[in-house]
């Protein structure tokens, strides 16, 4: 059975809104054969990544950059996993208030850092999601975690 590893930040009800989504997504019943692990980003470790077969990372864009606690895991992991994981998939979503070019621009440089190959589009919202933003969280769980499917 693969593993999808959800690595999120989630300080606000927006945040916590796509979060959902992304879970329901990722759980849907037509996927199958996917194990779903939800960690916090200050909890999750590297052997949490080394035990997953792709990850969909979610973070708020604060002051210009993703939160610090992502950040934390990155640094947390980078090491540990960097030859081990190359070419494993991953998605993300970013919330912010008003600008997430940033935290955008830090995700893409640690993945790509990391060998990890995008699976979807992320997934960027500004202000409170509206219903196309929690239906556009939806499909990336979904998407994400159908492409483990065996």
């Amino acid at each position: 059975m693969a593993t999808l590893l959800i690595v999120h930040h989630t300080p606000s009800p927006n945040c916590q809104a796509m979060f959902e989504a992304v879970v329901q997504g990722a759980t849907a019943p037509e996927i199958e054969g996917v194990r779903v692990v939800r960690r916090a980003a200050l909890a999750a470790t590297a052997s949490d990544v080394l035990a997953a077969d792709g990850y969909l990372l979610g973070t708020p864009a604060n002051l210009g950059y993703m939160s610090g606690a992502l950040k934390h895991f990155f640094d947390q992991v980078y090491y540990p996993c960097l030859d081990t994981t190359r070419g494993r998939p991953f998605a993300y979503y970013v919330h912010g208030g008003n600008d997430v070019t940033g935290a955008v621009r830090g995700i893409e440089a640690l993945t790509t850092g990391l060998g990890w190959r995008r699976a979807a589009e992320p997934v960027t919202v500004t202000g409170e999601p509206g219903k196309a933003d929690v239906e556009a969280c939806w499909e990336l769980g979904a998407t994400t975690a159908a492409g483990l499917m065996g």
